[in-house]
């Protein structure tokens, strides 16, 4: 693996800052993010900003087919060259935003499920999540990179500080579980905090929602307002939900209206949920 510091500086490139880019400098990193990753022969990787290829070729090499997806045009440019370096790499290069990609028609061209590999800049780490969730049926499981803090959202338990709506909406779908710690000082330019490796695991959900969109719109207004209590929050949300109809439905799943957010499991956001939807209907209906 040649140095980023090098790469960059032989192309007359620099990490670009809005962009989040931080580059593995240590080579067995790399190494212990595939052999953690659980990754096999039979595997296709969807690899979220691959920059410099610091992992892209170390996961090549151990699985069937690798799309690499980046948003820099340079680096693009950059990685291109390196592929054609290594013309038995079964590596697909597409130069693209990850927001805008459509990970169904990789999956499709791909003929199953994909992993999903990547070390994702804090800025977008939350949405690539929520796309994942979205496109999970086609996703069997992500081995993910974050800022250490992100990632203690996505492992956190109820009572938390850090659990909320991201750690809600994964866990509702997903096994979450921690794979490794990476010191800052194994990236350049360096960044300000550590990161953890996250492994995802999709499934389906032990509690199913009737509308998981509609879960989804609760579980956020419940985090809305996180220091009011779960009826004053989701009464002063965008939901249409009244005080009155918020207290009767907490009740009706045995949930003290006096609660908040942070304090409800995976399987209490769902009944609740499902009661509001429930009791939606039966108000449309009356009308």
């Amino acid at each position: 693996m040649t140095s980023p510091q090098h790469l960059l500086r032989n192309y007359h490139l620099h990490a670009k800052k809005p962009l989040g880019q931080n580059f593995l400098s240590d080579p067995s990193i790399a190494e212990m993010i595939v052999s953690r990753s659980g990754i096999t022969a039979s595997d296709v990787v969807l690899e979220i900003g691959p920059g410099l290829g610091a992992l892209t070729f170390p996961v090549s090499r151990q699985v069937h087919a690798v799309f690499a997806i980046e948003k820099d045009s340079q680096m693009a440019a950059v990685l291109r060259e390196l592929i054609s370096e290594n013309p038995l790499s079964p590596i697909t290069l597409i130069e693209n935003d990850i927001l805008k990609e459509d990970i169904r028609r990789i999956a499709a061209l791909a003929g199953q499920p994909l992993v999903v590999m990547g070390n994702l800049p804090y800025n977008i780490s939350s949405q690539v999540l929520i796309q994942l969730i979205h496109n999970r049926d086609c996703i069997s499981r992500a081995v993910l990179m974050f800022q250490k803090e992100l990632a203690e959202r996505i492992i956190a338990g109820p009572g938390s500080k850090d659990y909320g709506r991201i750690t809600v909406m994964l866990q509702y779908c997903a096994e979450v579980r921690h794979v490794a710690s990476v010191a800052s000082h194994m990236f350049f330019p360096k960044p300000k905090v550590d990161s953890a490796v996250v492994e995802i695991c999709f499934k389906i959900p032990d509690y199913p929602a009737d509308d998981e969109l509609f879960f989804s719109r609760v579980v956020q207004a419940a985090f809305g307002k996180r220091r009011k209590t779960l009826k004053n929050a989701l009464s002063s949300s965008g939901l249409d939900i009244t005080p009155h109809l918020a207290e009767d439905a907490l009740n009706r799943v045995s949930i003290e209206p006096s609660r908040r957010a942070e304090t409800l499991s995976i399987a209490e956001f769902v009944s609740l949920s499902n009661c509001l939807l429930k009791k939606y209907r039966e108000i449309s209906n009356a009308i």
